[in-house]
């Protein structure tokens, strides 16, 4: 594995899953060659990760290659720092999560992302899940949060949503 290069070689990966997008590719399994995929499961990352960036920066000109960047360089720290480079092995059951009306504090979403964000963390989204996907950044503007400080605060608090759920009201408290 090469690390000094990785933010150069996730740059090249990104720009071409945008640029297959872009051309009408749809497939996420063809967007790499069996080197860059081992790359990326080497570092945390799945093909279906770059693409959902792709078809979300392709559709509606967001999250962005920075955005993706952060997060992903958070992503890769915990599998290789938390997880020593192991996959977890589990996958999200997306039909036991949250509603997305669901609220606590009277904050709508904040249910659903906070699983959906560990899951991230450690790796185990389903490919029908994106973190920072549409529904994410809407809960991200209107609470005046930055998808990767999110990814952060979760990684800090796991095992404890009512921290996560403080900081979370405090911030929205300050943007009022």
């Amino acid at each position: 594995m090469h690390h000094y290069d990785f933010v150069q070689k996730f740059h090249a990966l990104y720009d071409e899953a945008a640029g297959l997008y872009a051309k009408g590719q749809r497939d996420a399994h063809t967007f790499f060659s069996a080197d860059e995929q081992t790359w990326l499961a080497a570092n945390g990352l799945t093909a279906q990760h770059i693409y959902d960036y792709a078809e979300d920066q392709t559709n509606s000109g967001e999250p962005g290659y920075d955005n993706a960047l952060a997060i992903e360089s958070l992503r890769r720290d915990y599998f290789l720092n938390v997880q020593g480079a192991k996959p977890s092995g589990t996958v999200l059951d997306e039909s036991r999560m949250p509603t997305k009306s669901d609220t606590i504090k009277g904050i709508e979403w904040l249910p659903r992302i906070i699983p959906k964000t560990k899951a991230k963390l450690r790796g185990e989204l389903p490919a029908s899940l994106m973190y920072c996907c549409g529904g994410d950044r809407k809960f991200f503007k209107a609470h005046d949060i930055q998808p990767a400080e999110f990814l952060s605060l979760v990684w800090r608090n796991q095992d404890n949503d009512d921290a996560i759920v403080d900081w979370v009201a405090h911030r929205t408290a300050g943007i009022r």
